[in-house]
């Protein structure tokens, strides 16, 4: 009965540890990295931006509160992109033709690429996304820095990690 529990207590250990082996990635730890491909095809990924500071946003087009985030993105991304920011929007969209129609229409200047397997995608597993929009702000080295920060706590850290 002792080899039981003992099997039984070992089994459940390993399955906890898998499903906390790849949660998002604690503050201070470096981001997964992603590589998918853009609106033009090529494939992006994020470990290139390493001496950036980032905003990883996870997004898709048919998500209003993700489409109002782009919106406070744009007024901010202008500010500080020469300073040596950039973002990173990954969508779980399904629909390719539809993430492209929301890339123009909300004229997104910055770094975009998609998840077209949308909510059964690798990237939506592998950070464990429950809701989106959900951003990591990633310093230069692409450890975590922030998770979800307001448009306003986004500028005030911008403002401090792009200090120089």
């Amino acid at each position: 009965m002792l080899t039981g529990f003992k099997s039984f207590i070992l089994i459940a250990i390993f399955l906890a540890l898998a499903l906390i082996s790849k949660a998002q990635p604690p503050l201070g730890e470096e981001a997964y990295d992603i590589a998918l491909p853009s609106a033009t095809g090529d494939t992006l990924r994020l470990s290139s931006l390493k001496g950036k500071v980032v905003l990883l946003d996870f997004w898709a087009s048919w998500c209003g509160p993700c489409r109002i985030s782009n919106w406070n993105l744009s007024k901010i991304y202008p500010k500080f992109a020469k300073k040596g920011f950039e973002i990173f929007s990954v969508s779980i969209d399904d629909k390719y033709n539809k993430w492209k129609k929301a890339i123009r229409q909300d004229k997104l200047k910055w770094l975009t690429v998609i998840d077209n397997r949308g909510i059964d995608g690798k990237v939506v597993s592998d950070y464990k996304l429950s809701a989106i929009p959900t951003s990591l702000l990633l310093d230069k080295e692409g450890r975590v820095v922030a998770y979800n920060p307001t448009p306003s706590s986004l500028e005030a850290m911008l403002n401090d990690l792009l200090r120089e």
